[in-house]
């Protein structure tokens, strides 16, 4: 479990505010943004004037603004997102120069693509880099952005909804392990998204837009598919789950919504697949013990 692992989380804290005060004053930090000293200041007079400690609302003003946390739940760095139109620019920074090199920062661009398209449903995503900041460009390039322009001192690179649609099915992300869903399933499911809203949704289009899509008689008996029961290790906790539609969920029984987290979390894995998931207050770490049933294998192709 050495790969990357990154959240970005909407609440914005007086702490949070406070330590991108201290990334802010690093020059090294802010060298190519061109309005570190608008945001410096504007942090400075928040933090003097406003006593409050969530500072949410004031941070989202003219754009939406998201703290990126690492697997320990330790703030590395903060992600923009500023929609004009149909287009979204995204300014992101990993603030503490320890943690640079170790590719958060593609981490970083995924989760912001992520939100990007799913949430605020761009047609385009933009960053735009200093032409000498050759980091930041390999991080954009690597992620598949495309450059758009470029002049002297500046260059633009983009990622359409549909490029990045394509590079989700097509390529899997560095930390993440292939998933697996049946037709039936999918088309259920995006059934779904058009009724449920909120982050978890978000989420769950994601997941079902990666997926691998395979046959209701081909699914292979160990994949967690819809109405499946499952033993899980979540962190040191072992549970036995079922994922099932948000009408049949009942956590009290052990019947997880794939609309919540960790019901989110488990579509499409296979016994022995373990990862890194962000719940609402924490990351947690998750391991697909044993698939206790599937409808597909048990040939009950009407649940």
């Amino acid at each position: 479990m050495n790969k990357p692992f990154i959240s970005l989380c909407p609440e914005i804290t007086r702490s949070h505010a406070l330590t991108l005060m201290d990334w802010l004053e690093d020059e090294d930090v802010t060298r190519y943004l061109s309005d570190s000293r608008h945001v410096s200041r504007f942090i400075e007079q928040v933090v003097g004037r406003v006593q409050l400690p969530i500072l949410t609302h004031l941070f989202n003003q003219g754009g939406r603004f998201f703290m990126a946390y690492d697997r320990h739940d330790i703030p590395v760095g903060f992600v923009r997102l500023v929609k004009t139109g149909r287009d979204c620019e995204m300014v992101l920074v990993i603030g503490n120069r320890d943690n640079w090199g170790r590719k958060l920062g593609a981490s970083v661009i995924r989760e912001g693509m992520k939100l990007a398209f799913f949430d605020m449903r761009a047609d385009k995503l933009i960053a735009k880099i200093h032409a000498e900041n050759v980091r930041s460009e390999k991080a954009f390039l690597r992620s598949g952005f495309l450059l758009e322009s470029e002049t002297p001192t500046l260059k633009s690179f983009r990622m359409s909804s549909e490029r990045y649609l394509q590079l989700l099915r097509e390529i899997p992300a560095d930390d993440t392990a292939g998933i697996y869903i049946t037709a039936i399933d999918k088309a259920r499911l995006k059934s779904l998204l058009e009724l449920e809203q909120g982050s978890a949704v978000v989420e769950l289009e994601h997941e079902i837009e990666r997926a691998i899509v395979v046959d209701s008689r081909q699914v292979a008996p160990n994949v967690v598919t819809m109405n499946s029961r499952a033993l899980l290790h979540l962190d040191d906790k072992e549970l036995e789950v079922a994922l099932v539609y948000p009408q049949d969920a009942d956590d009290s029984a052990g019947k997880l919504s794939v609309c919540s987290g960790v019901g989110t979390a488990i579509l499409g894995y296979k016994e022995g697949d373990e990862f890194n998931w962000r719940i609402p207050d924490r990351t947690c770490h998750i391991r697909i013990g044993k698939v206790l049933y599937q409808p597909e294998a048990a040939g009950d192709f009407h649940l």
